[in-house]
């Protein structure tokens, strides 16, 4: 099975997921929302609390490079569930034949 890869996100979106999470009070709800999986939000409030959200000597990411990664995670995904339907279409043809 393939790996996702790993997303790279702006402080600037972890902070305002991490606001948004406080406000309506329910980390499921806004990382569904917001795409993310619900442990990441969950790490980030953990983070914000502790006042270690975005470290200074984080690398700075741009815009550009958090939608390419978003891209190559969804590719990622998509092609799990192609093989994944792949696999299924064949055993069920099999039993038809």
């Amino acid at each position: 099975m393939k790996r996702i890869p790993k997303q790279d996100y702006t402080a600037e979106f972890k902070e305002q997921a991490v606001k948004r999470a406080d406000e309506v009070g329910s980390i499921g709800r806004v990382a569904e929302e917001l795409g993310l999986v619900e442990q990441t939000l969950r790490n980030w409030v953990k983070a914000a609390k502790a006042g270690k959200l975005n470290p200074a000597g984080a690398k700075q990411i741009t815009a550009e490079q958090m939608e390419l990664s978003r891209l190559r995670a969804q590719v990622a995904r998509l092609e799990m569930e192609l093989e994944i339907t792949k696999k299924a279409a064949a055993y069920f043809a099999k039993d038809l034949l």
